[in-house]
């Protein structure tokens, strides 16, 4: 009896010892912490809300086929397998096709949502130029008929194109946008990096050097002015040249460098025509994000009072890491989740509707060999809930797929933000246990108990989540709540306060007590006295 129990227990401790070893070895193999931040700005460990699906390269994606006379696909027997120095890719939601700028094969691939290569596009009719030089940004409409119009960046060309798609290798070119004949357009170059197009055709153009904003053209390719500019940052070296170009003669004026925005880096639209812009500068804090409305405001401006952070604003666990960010691509996805890439830190920073914080994953290192770390991540994009990065050095894209955590909070999210607080309490409660520091959910359920009434646990919530501006909320509503249901006390005991202290004021000026303290004994005397009576008579 004794050896078999031995035995069991020699059983259990290395089943527990493998699974611990196991254990270690899956976290080992995280190339990243999973980390979120509080409302202090400090860096808390999270729940991770994806994981790395695959890594998909040139060869995954059967682009062997480009340089096989026996396929259909087939260009030459020297068209390159890989990827090269890949800059950009867009997912048309309406035909679930993704579209990626081959930058460096100047060309640009069709992949169905497998990844697998369905077309390839290198030479167009009906232009110019016939061929591709160096497109470093795509974009894609479709009709409900599925007809594709495909707008290309073609920067080494110095233009930009609209196309008609007529076939898996051929596409005629509609319209030509190029270097505008306007004073307005003062760059000597001409270098379109990205594009992207509204419901009524108009066109815009993200181009190298250009500060003022996007260029704007109509659907029939004529430029129509800038589109949502930067504003100069106010640094301490902004300020003083303003201030010495009061006093400047005017040679020390001419010798002066002006001030001028930060140009934007990428930009993407959302199905309600509002376009979010990012700027990779590493010092840009001014307009990093934007969204703008049609009109060119940028709804989300701190200038007015408001409090819009984009990604890393801490160090990190590691204090002695100084924070770097360039944020490099933005793409809305699903229920308006905003997406944004860090190209310096590899990460990708989720946000809702409200630009409310809700996951950070991805990495950066070099050299990097393990999932879902980069080393020159150019684009991120999204289809269903799946989140894809683009890396243009290692020439891959990375799937990410969403975890079960990240479902509830996906869905409890939705809720929150269309104010359905009781609704999503379910979810945010599931949340918490699973992640007990979400700190989100802490105050996504005070506003739940807060819409319900129950102002004390409200105020809990608030005070864990750090959340002083709905704490300071529920506590008013918790006092107003307090003095109603307690009227009627409250005013017996204030009406009795006043009148011991009229009959104090005339026992002291009668001169028959001569202390407060005195006035309180009499009183508790008298108390105890009147308590004895009522017992005695009781009994």
């Amino acid at each position: 009896m004794v050896s078999k129990l031995k035995k069991c227990l020699i059983c259990a401790v290395s089943a527990v010892m493998a699974f611990t070893s196991t254990a270690i070895t899956a976290f080992a193999d995280e190339p990243y912490n999973t980390y979120s931040y509080d409302n202090w700005g400090d860096p808390i460990p999270s729940q991770a809300g994806y994981r790395v699906e695959r890594t998909v390269t040139g060869l995954d994606m059967g682009l062997e086929q480009l340089s096989d006379p026996e396929s259909d696909l087939f260009i030459s027997e020297n068209e390159n397998p890989q990827l090269s120095g890949a800059r950009d890719f867009f997912i048309d939601q309406n035909t679930k096709t993704m579209w990626l700028a081959d930058s460096g094969n100047n060309r640009i691939l069709r992949l169905n949502m497998d990844l697998e290569v369905t077309g390839v596009y290198k030479t167009f009719t009906g232009g110019t130029i016939s061929t591709l030089e160096n497109p470093m940004g795509v974009f894609a409409t479709s009709d409900s008929a599925g007809n594709t119009t495909l707008y290309i960046a073609d920067s080494d060309n110095q233009r930009a194109i609209r196309t008609k798609i007529t076939g898996d290798m051929t596409a005629e070119i509609e319209v030509e946008y190029t270097k505008p004949d306007s004073a307005a357009y003062t760059a000597e170059a001409f270098n379109p990096s990205k594009i992207l197009a509204d419901k009524e055709g108009n066109a815009y153009l993200v181009c190298t050097s250009v500060s003022t904003g996007a260029l704007r053209y109509d659907s029939t390719g004529t430029f129509r002015g800038f589109y949502g500019a930067n504003r100069v940052e106010q640094t301490a070296d902004v300020i003083a040249r303003k201030v010495w170009r009061v006093f400047a003669s005017d040679e020390q004026l001419q010798a002066m460098t002006s001030s001028v925005p930060t140009e934007f880096n990428n930009f993407d639209i959302d199905d309600q025509g509002f376009v979010y812009t990012v700027t990779e500068s590493a010092n840009a804090s001014t307009d990093a994000v934007k969204k703008l409305n049609p009109a060119g405001y940028n709804i989300w401006d701190n200038a007015v009072g408001n409090k819009y952070e984009f990604g890393d604003f801490a160090s990190g666990y590691d204090e002695s890491t100084a924070i770097s960010t360039k944020l490099t691509d933005v793409v809305i996805g699903d229920n308006g989740v905003i997406n944004i890439l860090d190209y310096e830190t590899g990460r990708v920073f989720q946000y809702d509707e409200d630009a409310t914080l809700l996951f950070i994953f991805g990495t950066r290192s070099t050299p990097s060999e393990q999932e879902g770390s980069f080393t020159a991540p150019n684009a991120v994009e999204t289809m269903g809930t799946n989140v894809f990065v683009l890396d243009g050095t290692k020439n891959d894209i990375t799937v990410f797929t969403e975890t079960v955590f990240g479902k509830y909070v996906h869905a409890a999210s939705v809720l929150y933000v269309e104010g359905r607080y009781t609704d999503a309490q379910p979810l945010w409660e599931e949340v918490m246990r699973r992640d007990g520091e979400y700190t989100l959910a802490h105050v996504a359920l005070g506003k739940a108990e807060l819409n319900n009434g129950n102002y004390a646990s409200a105020m809990e919530y608030f005070k864990t989540a750090y959340d002083q501006e709905d704490y300071d909320k529920a506590f008013e509503y918790y006092r107003d709540d307090l003095l109603r249901n307690n009227f009627e006390i409250i005013v017996s005991v204030l009406l009795a306060l006043v009148i011991l202290i009229i009959v104090y004021v005339k026992l002291k000026k009668h001169k028959k007590i001569k202390s407060i303290t005195e006035y309180i004994v009499i009183l508790c005397r008298k108390i105890r006295n009147s308590f004895k009576k009522s017992k005695k008579e009781g009994n």
